[in-house]
């Protein structure tokens, strides 16, 4: 079973303090745990929602907002992809975030917030769901598999610079709370949107996210982890599902942005900038550099 952990943002991350040595020490040895358990799948930080935006539709009507956005306790920070033999155990590692007052809490104050989300499956459908000869096949092809992986990271876009990153989140309602499949034609559309993101070399990877009814939240204070069983009531700050691209700028990530949400139909996206290790400074060490390094390169040995 696959299990994202979205870290919730707060005042800090929000206003842009990048994180210091300890922090990033600390979450690297953790990091290092989870790839040695062979539970590690993926992981990304995101730039505070000031360097994001949002799309909403409305009867087809689509308007582009930039961010920031003021619900901060609601926002998402970073998550990482684990595959956990059940929820218990994706609880356990949640609470092993180093998240304590005397780790790294610069800039948390020994505070903070995992929500566990289980991934959606092809085996979560019913057999009759996908068209005869497809059932419950999952294709190379990102088109084919809407959980797939993309490309690797691509060169430089022409100016030399590195390839922007962007989760797109797509916001739940009551229907992905309330656990309703979408439908086959909608479902359909949004493989052949992987498809091309995959063919124009922009995918990275997506996945829907189960309902909030089948997730839990665990509260860091003081020392002390709070553990919650969903559903949570902020339905429409919860997410069900995101992809992430690499694009040359923000506008043309708004253009594929869009296209997503034009086959969810009315609702709203988010689309947050993934950080690069460019991004860090002086805090991000040759040392922490390399770790971050191994680390992502066992992933990808792993998942071959």
């Amino acid at each position: 079973m696959r299990f994202m952990m979205l870290i919730k943002s707060d005042a800090q991350t929000e206003a842009g303090v990048m994180p210091d040595e300890k922090i990033l020490t600390a979450m690297g040895k953790y990091n290092e745990e989870l790839v040695k358990a062979g539970a590690l799948l993926a992981g990304e930080g995101l730039h505070p929602s000031s360097k994001g935006f949002r799309i909403h539709n409305t009867a087809g009507k689509l308007t582009v907002t930039d961010g920031p956005f003021a619900e901060t306790n609601e926002l998402i920070a970073g998550f990482w992809m684990i595959e956990a033999k059940s929820m218990e155990e994706a609880i356990e590692w949640a609470k092993r975030v180093p998240f304590d007052a005397d780790g790294p809490s610069a800039t948390t104050g020994g505070t903070g917030q995992i929500e566990i989300r289980q991934v959606t499956e092809f085996s979560d459908f019913p057999p009759d769901f996908f068209e005869s000869g497809e059932a419950g096949q999952e294709s190379d092809a990102p088109g084919g598999n809407p959980g797939a992986t993309g490309p690797e990271i691509q060169p430089p876009t022409p100016d030399g610079k590195p390839k922007l990153r962007y989760m797109m989140m797509f916001k739940a309602d009551k229907n992905t709370e309330a656990g309703i499949l979408p439908d086959k034609k909608v479902f359909d559309e949004m493989g052949k949107a992987m498809g091309a993101m995959a063919a124009a070399g922009v995918l990275i990877n997506g996945e829907g996210l189960q309902p909030s009814s089948k997730g839990a939240r665990v509260q860091f204070s003081q020392g002390k982890r709070i553990v919650t069983d969903g559903p949570f009531a902020e339905t429409k700050e919860l997410i069900c599902g995101y992809v992430i691209v690499q694009v040359d700028s923000k506008e043309e990530a708004i253009e594929w942005a869009k296209r997503g949400l034009k086959i969810h139909g009315d609702g709203e996206s988010e689309a947050r900038q993934v950080f690069q290790a460019s991004d860090f400074g002086a805090e991000f060490t040759p040392e922490l550099r390399e770790a971050e390094e191994r680390m992502r390169e066992q992933i990808r040995q792993s998942s071959k």
